[in-house]
């Protein structure tokens, strides 16, 4: 059951020009049982002690800016520029993040994901070093359907806990799937021993089954050590309801009857936002 208003963790969702998935990130946070907040980064950036206020962060889909210059730059930048203390200070205290897709893109160039090595701390003076990108689909095409995805049961991740085990099985072809919609997710790391690190620390949450963009490895999302803060290019917000799913009609009402795996990867995060709380 989701706690009750007065004591649901407070979810935060950061829009701006361009974000177009502000709406399905709030639904998603509330579904889930969080009290939402939708902000635009003008009004963070004039008061950053806002952040504090909450137990959650969202970064939302969409084109950012218009994507000028890179996908998610000018949004990722701004953060480095004017938030990080406060990003930094909420990565302490262990606020869960989600970036979706064009948020995905920001938190990486933010130098939020994959985040410090195991038993380093955020950096202070300045945000860390960007690792990886999200770059150029390789068919060189924007992508837009939906793909087969696979939870990794030993990830650290707290958003995709248990995904692995509750959908299983034969019915993990068909239910476990979520929508991509993206022209730059391919990912890549800038080392070989980045990628090793995100592999050997499990920071690898999620991945493709059949790979739309040529990612690394098959890499649809990760996570940074702690496993609070995620980053994924697939879109669990806009699989919600079963209804949503492309095929929903076919698939039995025993499966129909628990989450979605979109809404679980929301009502994970929100229940460990819940226990800090308490």
């Amino acid at each position: 059951m989701p706690p009750s208003s007065s004591q649901a963790p407070a979810a935060l969702v950061i829009r701006t020009a361009g974000t177009n998935c502000d709406a399905e990130l709030v639904r998603a946070f509330e579904l889930a049982g969080a009290r939402t907040t939708l902000m635009h980064l003008d009004r963070l950036i004039a008061d950053p002690a806002r952040i504090e206020e909450f137990d959650l962060l969202g970064f939302p889909g969409g084109f950012s800016y218009g994507d000028d210059v890179a996908s998610g730059r000018i949004f990722a930048m701004r953060l480095r520029e004017r938030l990080y203390p406060a990003l930094r200070a909420a990565a302490q205290r262990g606020c869960p993040m989600i970036g979706v897709c064009n948020g995905f893109q920001v938190l990486v160039q933010v130098g939020l994901l994959p985040g410090p090595r195991p038993g380093e701390e955020w950096p202070e003076d300045r945000p860390p070093r960007q690792e990886v990108a999200l770059a150029a689909n390789a068919s060189g095409r924007f992508v837009d359907r939906w793909v087969r995805v696979e939870a990794n049961p030993d990830s650290p991740c707290i958003w995709t806990r248990g995904l692995a085990d509750h959908f299983a099985g034969d019915a993990a072809d068909d239910v476990l799937r979520l929508p991509v919609a993206h022209g730059e997710g391919r990912f890549v790391a800038d080392s070989p021993e980045v990628m090793r690190r995100l592999e050997e620390g499990n920071q690898v949450a999620l991945r493709y089954v059949d790979d739309p963009n040529g990612s690394a490895a098959r890499v649809a999302g990760i996570c940074d050590h702690s496993g609070r803060i995620f980053g994924l290019m697939p879109h669990p917000e806009r699989y919600l309801d079963w209804v949503h799913h492309p095929f929903w009609t076919r698939l039995s009402e025993d499966v129909r009857r628990g989450d979605t795996p979109g809404r679980m990867i929301f009502r994970n995060a929100v229940e460990a936002a819940s226990s800090v709380r308490a």
